[in-house]
């Protein structure tokens, strides 16, 4: 028996025997093409336009997030940057195989050295390559195995195209020795609830046909098991589902401590869903989507559309949306694309909305006029402030287009230390641990390279955030979370036992984590929270908490 460890995408459990995917088609040959320039240049359009269309059809097929990210990369596959990088081969006597393999390793290089969210997307133009390599051989492209029986996915990374229309019937979980937790694997694996770990570099050496059990919540791929492990494996993936099927009650610990469960969205389409698993609002409405495909900002109308579509499915419900957060690592034309050396800790957020005054006010202006035709208690809250000038300035601007509930995002230390302060001035805060973990321990939360620090059991994460659940006690203002930390159900006990007063996350992860919470009283969580509290490290404070709740 041996364990391999990686990032643990949502909190199932599964196991079964492996398959593995396909390797890559073999890099074209550098010969000279024999034929003309011209007919090089159609093969290579031809192939590039009939793959984009498949990835779009694909999309429209699997809809959600797999429709967006699908449909990025039929954009990727057309940009005219690329058309341009391919043209020039093919005029130097390249095969148009050769031209589109050179040209697009050269884009993914440059993607891969920026890092971050960008040096994330590589692995999708590896993809998109691939298929226009395989259509213009004849061959099929490289794609998810049909063994005839239930199998566990193992790949070193996974494309969009293929994860979006898995079978879930036949794929039991899903293993990759490559990507990190802001991968399109990952994205993809959480929306659709498939057990996934990504990043495990030892899946390398899994063999064709061995069984493993594949612990999402830990992490883990647990090669030869036991008897006795597999039946526990059984046992926890019974409990889970017979979890989710139980009739949905409103969040609460075992001695009726309201702790109200929000989803986190990206875009309103997956409202229904959200309502369906039990969201009794939404925490965190990503406003993004209207902005990070487009060349210019989105107008006011297009943009009060999508708020009121949004706010009209949680009639008389919380609905906290951010502003948008953008810039720096995912640059836009009209905001900021400039570039920096340091994207992490550049003009994003808020810093980028007050350099462009007038996309926030039409964003407000916007998310005012929903707000007016709709039933919804809209809260709206800025992203990325770290000072208390900062908040003085985003409140105050919100009440101005009478928004009613105006509060700002915690995500770096200095708003968390600041916590008091920041609270006497707005309405309420959010704490968005994924990027709060990230500035505590500096440690990029989109490369997978440092993916280990990047835990939000860590001890100085959690002082911060009891720094914040303690200002909101004493300000008497509400204090939630929606990073992926609230995912995790022994750590949503943590956080209310610091003082956070609802918890929003992924809506797949709600059923998890409302049952777990009925398990304990706001004295236990309290305890809990103050074992996590005396540790040193990550590991030791989840050790610590579940030896706590075990006894």
């Amino acid at each position: 028996m041996a364990e391999l460890r990686g990032v643990g995408i949502g909190l199932g459990i599964a196991q079964g025997p492996v398959a593995r995917m396909a390797d890559p088609l073999p890099a074209p040959a550098d010969a000279p093409s024999e034929i003309t320039a011209e007919e090089e240049t159609a093969r290579a359009r031809e192939a590039v336009a009939a793959v984009a269309r498949e990835l779009e059809t694909r999309g429209s097929e699997a809809g959600g997030a797999a429709k967006e990210v699908l449909e990025a990369q039929a954009m990727m596959a057309e940009d005219p940057s690329l058309e341009t990088e391919i043209d020039s081969r093919v005029a130097n006597g390249k095969t148009a195989e050769w031209a589109v393999f050179d040209a697009f390793a050269t884009f993914r290089d440059a993607l891969t050295a920026m890092g971050g969210y960008l040096g994330e997307r590589a692995a999708d133009l590896d993809d998109v390559a691939q298929r226009v390599i395989a259509r213009l051989q004849g061959v099929a492209a490289p794609g998810v195995p049909e063994p005839g029986h239930p199998f566990i996915l193992v790949a070193k990374d996974l494309a969009p195209a293929d994860t979006a229309l898995l079978d879930l019937s036949q794929v039991l979980a899903l293993v990759t020795t490559e990507g990190g937790p802001t991968s399109h694997t990952a994205i993809l694996a959480r929306e659709k609830s498939i057990v996934a770990i990504v990043g495990a570099a030892g899946a390398k050496d899994l063999v064709e046909g061995e069984t493993v059990i594949v612990d999402a919540a830990a992490g883990v791929v647990t090669t030869d098991p036991s008897d006795d492990e597999r039946e526990r494996a059984s046992r926890r993936a019974a409990d889970r589902e017979e979890a989710a099927s139980a009739p949905i009650t409103p969040g609460a610990l075992a001695d009726g401590t309201a702790v109200p469960l929000l989803a986190n969205l990206g875009s309103p389409d997956g409202a229904a869903d959200a309502v369906k698993l039990g969201a009794e609002g939404v925490g965190l409405f990503r406003t993004e989507f209207l902005f990070l495909s487009a060349s210019q900002a989105p107008t006011v109308e297009q943009q009060r559309e999508a708020y009121t579509k949004l706010l009209a499915a949680f009639p008389g419900k919380k609905v906290v949306v951010r502003t948008l957060d953008a810039g720096a690592d995912k640059p836009l034309p009209f905001l900021n694309d400039a570039h920096e050396e340091n994207p992490a800790l550049g003009l994003r957020g808020l810093r980028a909305l007050r350099a462009s005054e007038d996309i926030l006010r039409e964003q407000l202006t916007a998310l005012a006029e929903a707000d007016a035709a709709t039933s919804a208690d809209l809260w709206v809250m800025a992203p990325m402030v770290s000072t208390v000038e900062e908040t003085e300035y985003f409140v105050a601007l919100a009440k101005e287009y009478a928004i009613k509930t105006a509060g700002v995002m915690v995500e770096v230390p200095s708003s968390a230390l600041l916590a008091d302060h920041i609270l006497a001035r707005a309405d309420f805060a959010s704490i968005g641990t994924n990027d709060l973990t990230q500035y505590t321990l500096a440690a990029d939360r989109l490369l997978g390279s440092v993916s280990s620090f990047q835990d939000p059991w860590h001890p100085a994460v959690l002082r911060l955030v009891r720094e914040v659940g303690a200002a909101g006690r004493s300000t008497g203002k509400p204090v939630g979370i929606c990073g992926e930390a609230a995912a995790d159900p022994l750590l949503a006990v943590v956080l209310v036992g610091l003082g956070a007063t609802s918890l929003s996350m992924a809506p797949t992860a709600l059923a998890d984590v409302r049952a777990t919470l009925l398990k304990y009283t706001f004295d236990d969580a309290q305890r809990v929270a103050e074992a996590a509290l005396t540790a040193t490290d990550a590991a030791s404070a989840r050790a610590n908490a579940q030896a706590i709740v075990s006894h």
